[in-house]
């Protein structure tokens, strides 16, 4: 026993002892660290997984009324669903919220249902809500918007004009919106022959000098012949996808010969042969290619107030729901339509 306190006793016994008692200590906090850490992610994984599996009308009433969470953090998550595309559940906490939430957001939150309504494509409950929405407060702006655009989703167009008319006593900007839906009845319509209709576009093409896309993709579609007379060659470039996919025959030559880019254009296409080079950097490489070379311009479609992206022509951005907005971006691309014209040559 003496012996041992003799050990003690000693400095480098007391040294070892001291750092023996700080590794134990340092090991014992390490793994009740990640023990804690362990129990965390699995409280984690508890509250998601009640989200990825199916939950009740009546299950989703109590985890809301039991107010674990705010209701901000509710909406947030409902948020979430909604940019991955799960319209249903972002529905139902909407819809929950609308019954037990605060009384002072319900406007907002009721709101919030109508568009994901729209989102997920149910027009008439969407209609319903933001008629109920305006019906107690009919100067809200951005209910109106919406109900127009449930209208347009529905082609009920003549219903989404009469929507104008508050907004302009709202000193809201609707010139483009009244020439968009004048042009949408005159395409949906039945009454009017094709040439009638290529009038009617020509008329409002002219007079707003907004549209250009959606005028003259049509008018390029049905009569080329109009649509080469009728163009503004200056705005060449917000055509560029539907002049690169025009017959050979539907040319007008005199009007290509008498503009700079739409010669380079159509040198690239290989359609003629008066440029040698171009200062468009496509154009140039597809000038200087040999024709045997299968190459084209390929086109995604940018919206020029929001800059979302997509690989379809739009006349009203999907995302912002901006009008006359799409912008074409091109870019070199492999042509297959080369390929498949060369195996149907080696099958016959």
């Amino acid at each position: 026993m003496s012996t041992f306190f003799i050990e003690f006793r000693d400095p480098l016994f007391g040294a070892i002892l001291f750092f023996v008692i700080i590794f134990v200590i340092a090991i014992f906090s390490y793994w009740f660290n990640r023990y804690k850490k362990r129990e965390d992610y699995k409280h984690l994984d508890r509250f998601l997984k009640q989200f990825n599996t199916p939950v009740s009308k009546e299950e989703l009433y109590v985890l809301i009324t039991k107010g674990e969470l705010s209701e901000k953090t509710w909406l947030l998550l409902a948020h979430s669903f909604i940019k991955n595309g799960d319209y249903e559940k972002a529905i139902e906490i909407y819809s929950e919220l609308l019954k037990v939430g605060n009384k002072d957001n319900y406007r907002d939150t009721l709101f919030l249902l109508g568009k994901t309504y729209l989102k997920a494509g149910f027009l008439v409950r969407s209609k319903t809500i933001f008629l109920e929405i305006l019906q107690n407060n009919p100067r809200t702006p951005q209910a109106l918007n919406y109900l127009l655009l449930v209208y347009e989703h529905m082609r009920d167009y003549s219903a989404a004009i009469e929507i104008l008319e508050p907004l302009e006593e709202l000193q809201i900007e609707t010139k483009i919106q009244r020439a968009y839906l004048d042009a949408k009845i005159i395409l949906s319509s039945t009454e009017f022959s094709v040439e009638q209709k290529v009038e009617k576009l020509l008329e409002i093409y002219k007079k707003d000098n907004q549209l250009t896309y959606m005028i003259f993709e049509y008018i390029f579609r049905v009569n080329p012949k109009a649509a080469w007379v009728n163009l503004d060659v200056s705005k060449s470039g917000l055509l560029l996808d539907i002049l690169w996919g025009c017959d050979k025959k539907d040319l007008n030559l005199d009007i290509i010969m008498s503009s700079g880019y739409l010669r380079e254009l159509y040198s690239a296409k290989w359609y003629i042969e008066s440029e040698k080079s171009s200062s468009i950097f496509e154009f140039d490489v597809l000038i200087n290619l040999n024709k045997s070379v299968n190459a084209t311009l390929s086109f995604e479609y940018l919206c020029d107030c929001c800059k979302q992206v997509s690989p379809f022509a739009f006349h009203r951005c999907s995302s912002c729901h901006a009008i006359d907005s799409l912008r074409v971006e091109f870019s070199l691309a492999k042509s297959y339509y080369g390929d498949f014209s060369e195996e149907n040559n080696s099958f016959q």
